[in-house]
């Protein structure tokens, strides 16, 4: 997939992996719209690049959503919608009861799943006008092997990748031109993750990977770590979910 002079949209994209996604499709010649919930973040992506136009927005609210359609809209519309917006929440043990389970559970769900699929439905005609244009899902390692500490966030992602899947299948059945990409980050270094001390890569190093990827019509990319853990957990399940739950992690399950 050629890049240059693509309209490219980024949700999450006034920091972390979403600003750096922003920065190197500038590189390369694309036009790039991002949005968040945070102005101040957009604001200062706007001030460091300005070429870039922003939009605050939340993807968990269906109004925030249209209004986004419409501003895009107005903008000349996208070729390409990549949704990377996510959210986690500190590791609770799920064995004890607690209130905040059920509310942590809807809020991950709310913005890692069914904001992709909101904002797929309002995009997806403008998308089918264009001669090549793509869809981006952000899954994650833990779509393969959930996360004792993140156990809401891994099924989210699962179902995010099963619903990935499903997508692009369907519109292959109705010759639909949009390609569907799905990238699978390990351990990213971000705000989300700043807490943990287990390997990381970089923003910079992962949206490099998924450039590549989209370059060359590569419609699953896995980077780093993902593709270990992709192979174990096909044929050795139980040491590839020790590797992603050493036994650090069931410790912090029980402060």
């Amino acid at each position: 997939m050629n890049l240059k002079g693509k309209t490219i949209l980024i949700t999450g994209g006034a920091s972390g992996i979403g600003f750096e996604a922003a920065k190197q499709f500038l590189e390369i010649g694309a036009k790039v719209i991002v949005t968040g919930r945070n102005q101040d973040k957009l604001n200062d992506a706007k001030k460091r690049f300005p070429n870039l136009t922003v939009i605050k927005s939340d993807v968990s609210k269906a109004e925030d959503a249209k209004a986004l359609f419409k501003k895009v809209s107005e903008l000349g519309g996208i070729d390409i919608l990549y949704n990377n917006a996510g959210v986690g929440v500190p590791p609770m043990n799920l064995g004890i009861p607690n209130e905040k389970h059920i509310e942590n559970a809807a809020y991950e769900m709310e913005v890692n799943y069914l904001g992709v699929i909101r904002l797929n439905n309002l995009f997806l005609e403008m998308l089918n006008s264009k001669k090549d244009a793509a869809i981006i899902n952000t899954t994650s390692i833990l779509s393969y092997v959930p996360s004792l500490t993140e156990a809401t966030y891994s099924a989210t992602k699962t179902a995010l990748a099963f619903y990935t899947k499903s997508l692009r299948e369907h519109l292959r059945i109705i010759k639909s031109n949009i390609k569907i990409f799905e990238l699978l980050p390990p351990v990213v270094d971000t705000e989300m993750t700043a807490a943990r001390t287990d390997k990381k890569i970089t923003p910079a190093e992962l949206v490099k990977a998924l450039i590549s990827g989209l370059q060359k019509d590569q419609y699953t990319i896995r980077v780093g770590d993902s593709k270990i853990i992709y192979f174990l957990h096909r044929f050795f399940p139980k040491l590839a979910f020790g590797l992603v739950n050493p036994k650090n992690s069931e410790q912090s399950l029980k402060k």
